[in-house]
This record gives structure tokens, sequence and C-alpha cells, in this order.
């Protein structure tokens, strides 16, 4: 994740309420089908999802940028789907050969590279980070449907192995090379949340469930995800640091949470249950849940945002919901007068601070 934005406005998010925040709303759209879905969103403000093509007979992988969805195409298959982007514009993701395989792919200049696996027959990738290194699940030689996790760069694939037991996947990767995922244990009698780092992986426990999940972690080293309370019941979203172990980030009321994505500045984004049992996108800064249905200005009319999947330091954020009956993508941008009031707020510092693009 990015580096370089407005380092005074990030901080006074850090400390402002998240309600202060009043978001617009711009649906996606498809590439001719009735669905889509937004993963993540670049610094510069480019997507990558997947969206159904005319007539509903396949998903495609999609970057959206300057108002144009376009497609990424397969390696021959029916499908395929974006699941990363870094600031230099490539995409990561996974498509369908010929033979109805999924490949993990790169995507840039208007080119899908096959990346491989791991010597047996499918693979996904599903982060790239700013240096180019790309993560995912591929089956290992002579594996089906036994993923291990990997890194890959200059050409080369690696298996980064488990946590004991017979499969692992990585969902993310910082500016660090640190790496995120989950993996089963010794045993296969449950999966955890990773890090890895200099060759070595590192188990995160849970909440005190069996299960968890590392889905992010930014560039200072802060993780996200999900894991099951005690008694496996009920599933919370957590933030983890190395100092202050693993942190449950609450719910919207209901038993579930997931957090799938965070910025530089530590803002987190997700799904999580309300008390009436609906499933809504949330925001989580300064140790608050929002449901961001709750800060739509009046462009969100018609809305029901389901879940927010990505979010860049301008503090964009994508996802889907639904919209006149249909699963479409969308991307929510701070309203100019929101920001203006977050500036205002900084008073005689509120100079050195750059026009934000939002």
């Amino acid at each position: 994740m990015a580096k370089w934005v407005y380092p005074f406005v990030l901080a006074l998010w850090l400390v402002a309420p998240a309600h202060a925040i009043l978001y617009s709303v711009t649906d996606l759209g498809t590439l001719g089908g009735t669905f889509s879905a937004a993963g993540k969103i670049s610094n510069n403000g480019t997507i990558v999802g997947q969206a159904n093509i005319t007539g509903d007979t396949a998903g495609h992988a999609f970057s959206y940028s300057g108002g144009v969805m376009t497609d990424l195409g397969t390696f021959g298959g029916t499908n395929s789907l974006a699941f990363g982007i870094n600031d230099s514009g490539i995409i990561v993701g996974s498509a369908n050969t010929a033979a109805s395989l999924n490949h993990a792919f790169s995507y840039s200049g208007g080119v899908m590279t096959d990346l491989g696996t791991l010597g047996g027959t499918v693979s996904q990738a599903n982060a790239i980070n700013s240096s180019g290194i790309i993560v995912g699940g591929a089956d290992p030689t002579g594996a089906t449907n036994a993923p291990h996790a990997f890194s890959y760069s200059g050409g080369v694939m690696t298996d980064l192995g488990t946590l004991g037991g017979t499969t692992s996947d990585a969902f993310y990767i910082n500016s660090a090379g640190t790496i995120v995922g989950d993996s089963k244990i010794t045993g296969d009698i449950a999966q955890h949340g990773f890090s890895y780092s200099g060759g070595v992986m590192a188990d995160l426990g849970t909440l005190g469930g069996t299960n968890s999940n590392a889905e992010a972690i930014n560039n200072s080293g802060t993780i996200i995800g999900d894991s099951y309370l005690t008694g496996d019941t009920v599933e919370h979203a957590f933030s983890y640091t190395t100092a202050g172990g693993m942190v449950d980030l609450g719910t919207l009321g209901g038993t579930h949470s997931a957090a799938w994505a965070m910025n530089s500045a530590g803002t987190i984004v997700g799904d999580a249950y309300t008390g009436s049992g609906a499933d809504d996108a949330f925001i989580y800064t300064g140790g608050v849940m929002v449901d961001l249905n709750s800060l739509l200005d009046g462009s969100g009319a018609g809305w029901s945002l389901l879940e927010a999947t990505g979010i860049n330091d301008n503090g964009q954020i994508v996802g889907f919901g639904l919209v006149g009956g249909q699963l479409h993508a969308f991307l929510l941008t701070p309203e100019p007068s929101t920001c203006a009031m977050l500036v205002g707020g900084l008073g005689l510092l509120g100079w050195v601070v750059r026009r934000r693009a939002c």
C-alpha cells in the first residue's frame, strides 16, 4: 500500500470519528451482464474485480479507471477473476485455461501472463506489492485441491510451506515483503492465520476458537483478518500487532464480522452482521466500527452495501452491494465537504497539506 499521500489528513482521520465522513457512491456497472464485484483499489484509483459478460454466461476479471470497465479476458477458458493491483498498475488474479484449469496470472500493458503452478494443475494469485512480488496459492506436484502458499518473483514460484498441515494460502504482501495468509496446522485439526518473513511462517493464533484467517497487512505491520471466538459459534474481525497481539474488533451488533482490507493509516473495512441480522459493509477507525450504509450521501439512495473489500490511502473504498435488485461493484469517495472540514480542523497546520483528490 502506498507511502506518499497527505500525512496530516491521514493522521487526523485516525482520531476523527468515522461518522464525520460522508461518501458518494459510484456504480461500476458490469461487462454487459447483471453481476459485478470489486476486489481492490490502487492509490491512483484503479479498481479490479470480476463482472459478468453479456448474457451472464461467464464472469471475467476487470479493471476500472476513468469511468471505463475493461475486460481482461481469460487464458482461453470461461472465467477469470482479478484479486489485486499495485500502484504500478500490475494486476493479479486467476483465469481459466482452455482445459478449464485455474492458473494464476499477472496482467500489464494489455497482456495476461500465466504464472504457472508449483508442479500441480491449478494456482491463484491474490496480491502484489510495490516491488512486484506476487503471492497466492498453488497445488504442489501431485496435489489436487491441496494448495500451498507461494511467492512469485523474477519468474520463479516459491513454495512457502505450511504450519505443519497439508494446505496453506497467501492473501497479501506489504512493501517490506511480509506475507500473510492461512494454513492448516499439524494434524489438520485447525486453520490459523500466519505471517511469513525471513523464510519463517509464524502462527498468529486465534481469538479463542479453533480457526482464524489473516487477510491483509499494511506497511506498518498491522495484520487484519477474522477468527472464531471460544466455542466456535461466533466469528469476529481482528487486528494484530506484534506488540499488542490479536484484538477483537467486534461487530455491528450481530454475531459475525470479517476484515478484508486496510490502508496505511490503519483504517479497516469489511463486513459484519447487524443486530437485525443484515450483513453490511463497515469501516473501522479510531476504535469504532460503523455501518457504511449510514455514511452515504444522496447518491446512495437504493443501495444496500454488503461488503467492503478494498480501501486505498486516499480513503476511497470498494466492494459490492445490492442496487436495483442486482449485485454490483461500488466505489465510495469521501465528499469534498468532508475533506474541507477535516483540513479546516488542522488549523495552522492546514497550509502544509496538499489538496486531496477526494
